[in-house]
């Protein structure tokens, strides 16, 4: 029996300029640690990168990123997938990686791409086109089935921050996935792992490439650590997919913001879905 192996990466959160941090930390230096890990990996057959992949939005953010994975995924004989994030700026991301939605094929897996960022927002969205295109996408099933990559989880979120981010109709966006021959949902935004069922469907949330989020933060806080993760899924011809989250230390022990109620507040009236 066939299995795929998927490496999953989100939230590089890289930028342009070499000398800049996100949050106190070097993201490049960050991604690094994490393919130096990834690499002892064996069976790779698919690099996922799960949105938010830059911070600025620079045309050299997408370069930087691009010129790391896919000579590391050409070693492993894989290809790459990427999608938007709600940092990630239009523009950048087509000149460099290429359609915002797109299909590519994988070991008799059909693997859809989808943008659920909202242009100016930090929630996400699958517009009524989109949804039309998905369906057609899954009208004929593909010979493994199909996984399907989105930066926005269809699934709720802990922090009080995230849920103001949230995927929004998420049971709209579950209801035609199970339309088809979904196998398996990748997502980021959260910077922690998530491994859980919705709408009848696995749902894999990896952590944060360049944090990761307190999940049980108290008191409408939000706040993150110094460190990486990375999730590890095999998907196998027939049954569940089973993922493996690893942790990639950074050497700084410390948080790196802690925001207030008022401060998430602030945010999520900025960012979050006008009512």
């Amino acid at each position: 029996m066939t299995t795929l192996r998927i490496l999953h990466l989100s939230d590089t959160h890289l930028l342009g300029d070499p000398e800049a941090r996100h949050n106190g930390v070097d993201t490049t230096a960050a991604l690094d640690r994490v393919l130096e890990r990834a690499a002892q990996i064996e069976g790779i057959g698919l690099v996922v990168a799960s949105g938010d992949l830059s911070e600025d939005g620079s045309v050299a953010a997408y370069e930087k990123l691009r010129d790391r994975l896919e000579p590391f995924a050409a070693t492993l004989g894989a290809p790459t997938a990427y999608v938007m994030g709600n940092h990630d700026l239009r523009d950048g991301f087509e000149q460099v990686l290429g359609a915002r939605d797109g299909v590519l094929e994988v070991a008799g897996f059909r693997v859809i791409r989808l943008d659920t960022s909202v242009p100016g927002a930090g929630y996400g969205e699958l517009f009524p086109d989109q949804l039309d295109w998905l369906r057609a996408q899954l009208a004929t099933d593909a010979p493994s089935g199909t996984i399907v990559v989105m930066h926005h989880a269809p699934v709720p979120a802990w922090s009080a921050l995230l849920r103001a981010l949230e995927l929004q109709r998420a049971s709209d966006v579950l209801d035609v996935l199970a339309g088809g021959d979904v196998r398996l949902v990748l997502s980021g935004h959260y910077h922690h792992s998530v491994a859980t069922w919705a709408g009848g469907l696995p749902v894999v949330v990896a952590p944060g490439v360049t944090n990761t989020t307190d999940a049980v933060a108290p008191g409408g806080h939000e706040r993150a650590a110094a460190g990486s993760g990375f999730a590890v899924v095999d998907v196998p011809e027939v049954g569940a997919p089973a993922a493996t989250f690893v942790s990639v230390p950074s050497g700084a022990d410390e948080w790196l913001f802690d925001m207030d109620p008022e401060t998430v507040g602030a945010i999520a009236k900025a960012y979050g879905p006008r009512s």
